[in-house]
């Protein structure tokens, strides 16, 4: 928390932090419903959508509420999702679940594939024409609040820093972004969203989020293999059944194929490399053959919040509210987000709207939670409760069971037979130690199907000055060696996906490096953790990756 100080401060009237799904959809509700308004939006990416990435299959529920002639108003989207299947693979097999045994739950009528980056840059076009005023290149370092008192709007990074923190030519001090509310929708464990949840005690009455690591890379191949539309699912091979996640390949627009894998951040195994998981779900047979003569074009990785209804906190804070996977509104079991975190913030900006008309600022605005769920958002997270804490107390085969059992349950006889099952644990609480795991070995890749991170990381299309602060900030720098090393290995290296940290060794001591150019803002390391060490801070305006057509 900071106070303006002597920095430029300029007002506004709502101050919304991320330009992705729901603070772009908060933004043009606001001007749709009060074109008075002043609404700024501040984005940490270089441009709009330049640090989006998502699956995507999307339901067009939260778009239709939204903007209802968005078809006719020309908005990118792929094909329309013409099969769903869920599968379950072993190492060489892959067993179809029929389709009238998946639950209604995690059907979407009406479903279409997307890239969410490009139609994030379309969202905030339509934003932009209503009159929001949008800065990208802009990060929210901290929230501007006097004391104990209620949040007033942002802080902005500066400009121009060397790595040791001092200016260098052209510096420009980051100004202060002042506001009557400020919602702040910058997805999953954004900074400033796990600042206020701390600081206003917003999680008192949730579980501790749940977490996934999502990483994506788009190939384009050859089309004879390629069905726009076919979306396809898979759990199993390559994670075990103490190992939460599952794949999905989903075939898009112009011979394109999204292929990737979500592995749950409540994994034990301290040796468990999700990278290299995703590297062997490229080598199943009913993955490989999607891939020969394909081309990889892009890749990513990105955390998403998995811990469904019990995990979301209270919405609202003195001064502003949470939106979008800032709070948590991911349904896991379907795999879907994008919906939600659209008409979250719809229904945040009527409640900010109408508390603006009212003649008010800077209070808390009791009834934000209560517009943001009944859009639809806890009816339906209502549903999938109990998937993925049955998942991961039984494993995914008992705990998909007994979760498609409990939604079929409450699907038929309006009740389930487990209530609301909760938890305690954060996922950085959740590894074993090396003596009680069987260290796993990865086979080195092929270069045509499987690669390693450096080559990975470089189609994320990565812009960090190396001079600059690191945004990676050991609260401790003894503790990767002292306590993480001996326990675990050092798992950071490991749970990382795009090589920010490694191990190694000078003057015949083990040395713990962070190399803060390859991060792709995934937040891993600030979730999986064990010894809570590690914060990820934003990095100086326009950082990080620049994905395309993710």
């Amino acid at each position: 928390m900071a106070e303006a100080g002597n920095r430029e401060t300029l007002p506004t009237d709502v101050l919304i932090v991320g330009a992705g799904p729901s603070g772009l959809a908060a933004a043009i509700r606001l001007k749709q419903r009060h074109p008075e308004l002043a609404v700024t939006v501040v984005e940490k990416a270089a441009e709009i959508g330049g640090h989006i990435l998502s699956g995507a299959v999307m339901d067009p529920v939260g778009l239709d509420a939204l903007i209802p002639d968005w078809r006719l108003k020309g908005a990118p989207v792929g094909p329309d999702v013409t099969r769903d299947t869920y599968h379950f693979l072993t190492q060489s097999a892959d067993f179809a679940f029929p389709h009238v045994l998946v639950p209604p739950q995690m059907r979407t009528k009406d479903a279409i594939i997307v890239s969410l980056g490009d139609l994030v840059r379309w969202l905030g076009e339509q934003a932009a024409e209503l009159g929001v005023d949008i800065f990208p290149m802009t990060a929210a370092v901290d929230v501007l609040r006097s004391g104990d008192g209620p949040v007033r709007g942002i802080i902005t990074g500066d400009l121009g820093l060397d790595v040791e923190g001092n200016p260098k030519p052209g510096h420009a001090e980051g100004i202060a972004l002042e506001a009557k509310y400020t919602l702040i929708a910058e997805g999953a464990r954004g900074s400033l969203a796990k600042q206020v949840i701390g600081d206003f005690a917003l999680d008192r009455n949730a579980s501790p989020q749940k977490f996934g690591l999502g990483i994506k890379e788009v190939w384009e191949i050859p089309p004879e293999r390629h069905q726009a539309g076919r979306v396809d699912h898979y759990l199993g091979f390559p994670l075990d059944n103490a190992t939460g996640g599952g794949g999905f390949a989903y075939h898009a627009k112009n011979n394109r194929l999204y292929l990737g894998l979500v592995v749950h951040l409540d994994y034990a195994d301290p040796t468990l490399s999700p990278f290299d998981e995703f590297q062997r779900f490229k080598t199943h047979p009913s993955i490989a053959r999607l891939l020969e003569g394909a081309t990889r074009i892009s890749y990513g990785a990105r955390s998403l919040t998995a811990g469904g209804l019990q995990a979301i906190p209270d919405l609202a804070f003195e001064g502003g509210g949470l939106i979008g996977c800032a709070a948590g509104f991911m349904n896991a079991p379907r795999l879907k987000a994008i919906h939600n975190a659209i008409l979250s913030g719809i229904g945040a900006a009527d409640a900010v709207g109408d508390a603006i008309t009212s003649g008010r600022q800077h209070d808390r605005i009791a009834d934000l939670g209560h517009h943001i769920l009944s859009t639809g958002i806890e009816k339906e997270l209502t549903g999938v409760r109990n998937l993925k804490p049955l998942w991961s107390r039984f494993g995914t085969l008992l705990g998909a069971f007994l979760g498609g059992f409990d939604m079929w349950c409450q699907t038929v006889l309006r009740f389930s037979p487990f209530g609301t099952l909760r938890w305690k644990a954060p996922d950085s609480a959740k590894l074993k130690t090396l003596d009680q795991v069987t260290p796993r070995q990865y086979a080195r890749p092929d270069g045509k199907a499987t690669f390693d991170r450096s080559s990975s990381v470089f189609l994320a299309n990565l812009a960090h000055d190396e001079d600059q602060p690191v945004h990676l900030k050991l609260a401790d720098p003894s503790v990767p060696v002292s306590k993480n090393l001996p326990r675990y290995g050092e798992p950071a290296p490991l749970y990382c996906p795009a090589g920010v940290y490694e191990m190694a060794e000078a003057n015949g001591a083990p040395v713990f490096r962070i190399h803060p150019a390859n991060c792709v803002h995934c937040k891993t390391c600030d979730i999986k953790d064990p010894a809570r060490n590690i914060t990820w801070v934003p990095p100086e305006g326009g950082s990080g990756p620049n994905y395309s057509g993710m």
